[in-house]
């Protein structure tokens, strides 16, 4: 997570919570019959084990306060544990007008878990040979990085991919529409309209000196790794990675595709701390890009993170580099999280060593972990945090959920 200078910092297109800063608190929540919702199962998903008298599943229990305290509409989450069991959880709402249930198993948008996506893609380039880690970006993407001390001849891919590169946001967009994440929820953006943005500012650092999460980087990684195969990131992702490991409700949004496909639940902002929930279910993804624009569900994430972990994507001196970490202050809203090439690394309360991303996006927002030995947990909420406090509840149940199947 970063500190957030606009608007645009509270969009998901970030892991963090800091993302959120900058915009305004969510409303508290309002109370329905519908949103003490039981979680939804079936026989072929196990319900949450229940304990005698008035305890709850600890699970249960965190997605119930993310809605009941926090105030979001809806949360959902799937956890693995280490029998390989999958259990599905859901609390509150998934459409405030109709009080429908969270749909269980439901697409949700990722956001900036879609650089876990993009890195995959391109440390797979790397494995190759078709892309050095270590070589200038200016190789593959020659005059394109360039401007206000903005420099691609300095910056190397693994700067990139370890959000060490200086390289500033592309928080103008937002701004130039109007400020609000709402603002601009049904334009349509070309990636090198994003870059541009960003190269209109000055650096923030001299390049591999300072970590800092910006969303650019991985603008240019996806316009990398176009350029080496002459193919579009979005199919670059679904042959190398989604179709690899049968992930049937994980896609790439097609050109102004602006609604979610299939079953899933309503995503919400808020303008000002108790004003309603707006719908921003249909949107356009296109800020988000190679830094943030998949579709997925809870359990497809948290299958892919285990196929990741598990060596089934990349090879293991490409899987190691990967999990090669620097420290990322900031990244969420809670400390001690460092950052690798598109992977992040979180110490849980019981001590389990977890790796994910997290995202957030008008309307939703996702955290995640996986453990070495395949547990792995997804928590998704229905409602834009907009307090470190907010966030650090949502990764405080992903770190309940992991602890509870130790």
């Amino acid at each position: 997570m970063r500190h957030v200078r606009t608007a645009l910092t509270s969009l998901a297109l970030t892991a963090t919570a800091l993302t959120t800063v900058s915009a305004t608190p969510a409303p508290p929540a309002r109370a329905t019959p519908a949103q003490a919702a039981a979680t939804v199962v079936a026989a072929a998903d196990p319900a949450p084990p229940q304990a005698s008298g008035r305890v709850r599943d600890p699970v249960q229990r965190a997605l119930d306060q993310l809605v009941e305290k926090d105030g979001f509409p809806g949360a959902t989450a799937a956890v693995r544990d280490r029998s390989g069991e999958v259990r599905t959880y859901t609390a509150g709402v998934g459409n405030l007008a109709t009080g429908a249930p969270v749909p269980r198993g439901g697409r949700v948008r990722i956001a900036s878990n879609t650089k876990m996506f993009t890195a995959t893609v391109v440390l797979q380039l790397v494995g190759k040979g078709l892309v050095d880690l270590d070589a200038p970006v200016e190789t593959y993407l020659p005059g394109l990085i360039r401007g206000h001390g903005n420099d691609g001849r300095r910056i190397t891919v693994r700067m990139l991919l370890q959000q060490t590169s200086g390289l500033p946001d592309y928080d103008t967009i937002v701004l130039d529409a109007g400020g609000s994440l709402a603002d601009v929820a049904h334009t349509h953006f070309e990636p090198h309209e994003l870059l541009d943005a960003a190269l209109a500012e000055r650096r923030h650092s001299r390049p591999g000196v300072t970590w800092e999460y910006s969303n650019t980087n991985y603008v240019a990684l996806g316009l990398l790794a176009q350029r080496v195969t002459g193919r579009p990131i979005g199919e670059l992702i679904t042959r190398r990675v989604v179709e690899p490991l049968g992930l049937h409700d994980t896609y790439w949004p097609r050109l102004g595709e602006q609604g979610i496909r299939g079953r899933h639940p309503h995503g919400y902002l808020a303008d000002a701390p108790g004003a309603p929930w707006q719908d921003l279910t249909r949107l356009d993804p296109s800020l988000g890009w190679a830094a943030g624009q998949l579709v997925s569900t809870p359990r497809d994430l948290g299958r892919f993170m285990a196929g990741l972990l598990g060596g089934r994507l990349l090879a293991p001196a490409e899987l190691t580099e990967m999990r090669d970490t620097v420290a990322a202050p900031r990244f969420d809203a809670d400390p001690g999280w460092r950052y690798g090439l598109g992977l992040a690394r979180h110490r849980t309360g019981c001590g389990a060593v977890g790796w994910g991303h997290g995202g957030d996006i008008q309307g939703f927002e996702t955290r995640n972990l996986v453990t070495d030995d395949g547990r792995w947990a997804v928590v998704t909420v229905t409602g834009l945090p907009t307090s470190l406090e907010q966030v650090s509840h949502v990764s405080g149940a992903v770190d309940t959920a992991i602890c509870a199947t130790g």
